[in-house]
């Protein structure tokens, strides 16, 4: 149940479980004003968030309220809302943060926390947490820090009261094996230490799942197995500790039971025999001596049981060193610019018990300096800014419990500085001195009293009791032990003893056990001393953040969720400075800031003070905007502040701004994009003017290096044919492929210039030839003139002048321009029948004329019927002209001269074909070719015949045989 006072969030504890904390309430608190929903804590979590993220503000959320008002559970809730509204991108080292921060809770509370008579979850150390946020406001790590862990509850507990909750835990929710590893039992009254309370059993705890859920909290943390194993042994250790009792026999003390001795030994894995000596004896250095001494019984029970509480005061700092490390900001090389944190303190509240002892005492201080803190933040300091900025004031007064805190921690006047100097003195001071000494003293202290003081106050005993009139109320404090636990000594010989553990874990928590046994060390300082530099180095860091509070009050003393005792609420109320408060919100402002940072928020909302304002200073730009919007009357103007009376028209500031903020930000975006591509078009052009200079260099250099290997190749014989082109660099491979192009272009030029221009038709044949044939047939006959049309020769047609007639005859007709080729020739046909024609190739047709009048046979076949030719690899004269349609051109050149004028004409057809379809003509060479004749696939076999005249084509089955003479 909660309520506000200003920006102060009071929340009520309800004793039960309130559906009021779920995601769709969540949701209707995320990114709203602090006063646009109904009083809630996630308000103040959001408030503190958007102060953090928005404003770049580290913020703090300070919990106060007496013990059992429910501080500890208001903190779990701040955390998950945190966790709740952060990391909508789905990070997975956030998310891992995220769990890792809320799972810290159960291991923390389980070791640091106990139930007492008045509330069953009561928080015996103080915990501060930093929680630090990347510029999106996502989690990315964060620190813990403990405070005055009650570690004298180890070794006692008031009746109704139970120890620590890892202890029962242990007991009660252990496995059978585990716990017989341990020589544990399910007994707790079976130990000293756990049962004088008298209730280990809680309604409100279950111990058995509460083990679970701090094994798996451990796993989660990055805690080892072996880390876990340690702990637990650790806390079954202190367990059998409690039941090792002494006897004095011929004035030496000894172990009673051997049994339980052996067992502490072997959980904090050292010698029973070092333990043992530890525990009956002590040794002393003084004057480079070392002496040993026997104890008492007394100083062996006191031993003990300061060694259980040192022991279990060292496994919970490493415990929070460990979550610590589990938390802790993960750079992966990247810096962030500033780290932002929220920091949220959950600490003991204010306690009044039957028997109030020293750990009463200094939690009632920390709880006094945070009242300070409260009054220095809310109260004296909103009052002096009015005052100081001019504004008409009231003055309202109000307690300032400095004079309590300067009572406790004044140095060489405050009570912990007597105890000090107590504990200092040589010689044997006692608690009852020490109490005479604090009565002369603070004797006419209006906030202290005891029996000496008042003999009429019945409620302290002489020499035992003395009173602090806090802010909460009256303490009676028991000054027995008060010395023993600010020295909060323990023995030398402990600490060496641990530290020579085999348990690493064990041997870390101890590292002073490393000091040789002869070295006089330097007296430390005491816990209550410890314990004030503590408080004051917390309060300096909340006083650097902007706080906001959550102020707890119990309602009943029963836990009942149906009971109100108003008596005690007044009490609470006036004692948390509320009424003071509220005095000063109501008279007050709901909101201040100063001139520069209010019109760097809110300008855009004005047209006049948008982008910039030039028509004065920073004040009259804020004028001119809340006049504006007509919010004048509800505003003051300071000397460098504003001030905002209702948190209404604040709210209504933040709507108009939130409705412009989109339009801003996609104006940013446009003309950061622009940059950004203007930038990176610039950069492209350097990079391509860099490129295009270093092309340059490196096509210099490598035209010198060119220059260099192929100087004088015109004068060699095969123009510089056998020199290596030199190896281009990367970027001129393309390049270096067009030099050796042009360098063969040049070359050829060299050897055509021998050549008569007249030739080079036939010159061009003979290359198309070698290109197809070479290496595939004998002989090409390059080193003869190739003619072409040999039958106009008459030295091989003796009618030359009919077969020129008959050629100009078809030339008329079918209109080509020249002849190719003509040639004798024996074809054979589809029925195997052979016979004697003229062959004529010209740049359109191939034609079989008549061997004798030399008109055509048939109708001539162009250029694009052919698909291929074959002919043999020997020196024989038969080709295959392969045509579309299955009938190919099968026969033989034949000449009186038997030249070998096949590659000629292969040379011819593979020229007019790559002319006319810029591809390469399909050429086959071997001994046994294939062809199409009537559609039928004939095999032709070539045989060099002995004694055969001429050519002839024999059918050989399906097949034909080719004999060349």
């Amino acid at each position: 149940m909660y309520t506000y006072i200003g920006e102060v969030c009071v929340s009520v504890n309800p004793y039960r479980t309130l559906n009021i904390y779920g995601d769709e309430c969540i949701r209707e608190y995320k990114g709203r004003e602090i006063f646009e929903r109904p009083p809630h804590l996630f308000a103040i979590a959001d408030a503190a968030y958007k102060a953090m993220k928005q404003r770049g503000r580290d913020t703090c959320i300070v919990i106060s309220g007496e013990s059992g008002s429910g501080k500890t559970e208001n903190s779990k809730i701040i955390m998950r809302y945190i966790a709740a509204v952060t990391n909508t991108s789905g990070q997975q080292e956030v998310e891992r943060v995220k769990n890792v921060l809320l799972q810290s809770n159960a291991i923390l509370e389980a070791f640091g926390n106990a139930k007492t008579n008045r509330n069953d979850n009561s928080s015996r150390f103080g915990k501060y947490m930093d929680i630090n946020f990347d510029f999106k406001g996502d989690p990315i790590g964060g620190h813990i820090n403990n405070y005055l862990l009650e570690k004298s509850r180890v070794v006692f507990q008031q009746l109704g009261e139970r120890n620590f909750h890892s202890f029962y835990q242990l007991v009660y929710g252990c496995p059978d094996q585990d716990l017989s590893g341990y020589q544990l039992s399910r007994d707790p009254n079976a130990y000293h230490y756990i049962k004088q309370g008298g209730a280990p059993k809680t309604e409100s705890i279950n111990d058995r799942a509460d083990y679970k859920g701090v094994n798996g909290a451990m796993r989660t943390l990055g805690f080892s197995p072996k880390d876990t194993e340690t702990v637990w042994r650790i806390v079954s250790a202190i367990l059998h500790l409690g039941n090792i009792n002494f006897v004095t026999e011929e004035d030496q003390i000894l172990i009673k039971d051997k049994r339980e001795l052996n067992t502490v030994a072997e959980m904090l894995k050292v010698a029973p025999k070092q333990l043992n000596e530890a525990f009956c004896h002590r040794v002393i250095a003084a004057g480079g001596e070392v002496m040993q001494k026997g104890h008492t019984t007394s100083q062996a029970f006191y031993g003990r049981d300061a060694f259980a509480k040192a022991v279990y005061e060292r496994l919970f700092t490493w415990i929070v060193g460990k979550v610590n490390c589990a938390i802790e900001i993960k750079g992966n090389g990247h810096k962030y610019s500033k780290d932002i944190v929220i920091g949220v303190l959950d600490i003991y509240g204010f306690e009044i018990f039957d028997n109030n002892s020293f750990e009463q005492f200094c939690i009632n201080y920390c709880n006094e300096k945070l009242q300070q803190l409260f009054i220095e933040l809310v109260l004296r300091q909103e009052q002096e800014e009015y005052l100081r900025e001019g504004i008409e004031w009231k003055q309202i007064d109000y307690f300032n419990n400095e004079i309590i805190c300067d009572l406790v921690e004044q140095q060489h006047k405050g009570i912990i500085s007597m105890i000090d100097d107590a504990c200092l003195n040589v010689g044997k001071v006692t608690d009852e001195m020490l109490l005479e000494a604090m009565d002369n003293k603070l004797k006419g202290h209006k906030h202290y009293n005891s029996r000496k003081i008042s003999p009429m106050d019945k409620s302290m005993s002489h020499g035992n009791h003395f009173k602090i009139v806090h802010y909460a109320g009256d303490v009676v404090y028991s000054i027995l032990g008060f010395l023993d636990k600010n020295k909060d000594l323990l023995f030398q010989d402990f600490k060496r003893l641990l530290f020579n553990s085999k348990d690493e874990n064990i041997k870390s928590m101890w590292p002073e056990g490393a000091q040789d046994v002869s070295k006089v060390t330097k007296r430390p300082l005491t816990a209550g001393t410890l314990f004030k530099n503590s408080m004051i180095a917390l309060v300096q860091n909340l006083t650097s953040k902007e706080p906001y509070y959550v102020r707890c009050i119990k309602p009943n003393e029963q836990k009942s969720p149906v009971l109100f005792d108003e008596q005690r609420v007044r009490h609470q109320v006036a004692y948390l400075g509320l009424i003071e408060n509220v005095r000063v919100r109501r008279a007050g402002f709901a909101y201040r800031q100063t001139y520069v940072k209010f019109l760097k928020r809110y300008k855009m909302i004005s047209q006049y003070t948008w982008p910039n304002f030039r028509n004065g200073t920073d004040r009259d730009a804020v004028q001119v905007l809340i006049e504006e919007q007509g919010y004048q009357d509800d505003v003051k103007y300071g000397k460098t502040k504003i001030f905002i009376r209702s948190p209404r028209t604040l709210f209504q500031l933040e709507q108009l701004r939130s409705r412009l903020i989109p339009g801003i930000v996609i104006f940013l975006q446009k003309v950061w994009r622009g940059t950004i591509a203007r930038m990176r078009y610039r950069k492209m052009r350097a990079a391509l003017t860099i490129m295009e200079h270093y092309r340059r260099y490196k096509m210099r250099s490598y035209i010198l290096q060119l220059l260099s290997a192929f100087q004088n190749v015109r004068n060699t014989r095969d123009y510089g044919k056998h020199i290596m082109f030199p190896k281009p660099p990367h970027v001129l491979k393309s390049i270096a492929n067009d030099f050796q192009k042009i360098f063969n272009r040049w070359r050829a030029s060299m050897i055509l210039r021998k050549i008569p221009r007249e030739e080079w038709p036939q010159l061009r044949v003979k290359l198309a030839a070698a290109e197809a044939l070479n290496g595939k047939r004998l002989q090409l006959g390059l080193g003869r003139k190739w003619e072409g049309n040999y039958l106009v020769l008459n030295n091989d047609n003796q009618n030359s002048s009919l077969f020129i007639s008959a050629l100009n005859t078809l030339k008329n007709k079918d209109r080509f321009s020249k002849v190719l080729f003509s040639s004798f020739i024996k074809k054979v046909n589809r029925h195997y029948k052979s016979a004697d024609r003229v062959l004529l190739v010209t740049d359109l047709y191939i034609y079989k004329l008549d061997s004798k009048k030399f008109h055509s046979m048939k109708s001539p076949f162009p250029f694009g019927d052919v698909t291929g030719v074959s002919l043999g690899s020997g020196t024989d004269q038969l080709l295959i002209i392969h045509l579309r349609g299955g009938n190919d051109f099968v026969f033989c050149l034949s000449c009186q001269t038997r030249e070998n004028r096949v590659p000629e004409l292969v040379g011819v057809l593979c020229r007019q074909w790559q002319e006319k379809h810029n591809s390469s003509l399909r050429v086959n060479v071997g001994p046994q070719l294939q062809c199409m004749l009537g559609g039928k696939c004939k095999n032709i076999n070539i045989e060099t015949g002995v004694g055969v005249a001429f050519p002839i084509f024999k059918k050989n089955g399906q097949s034909i045989t080719f004999q060349w003479p």
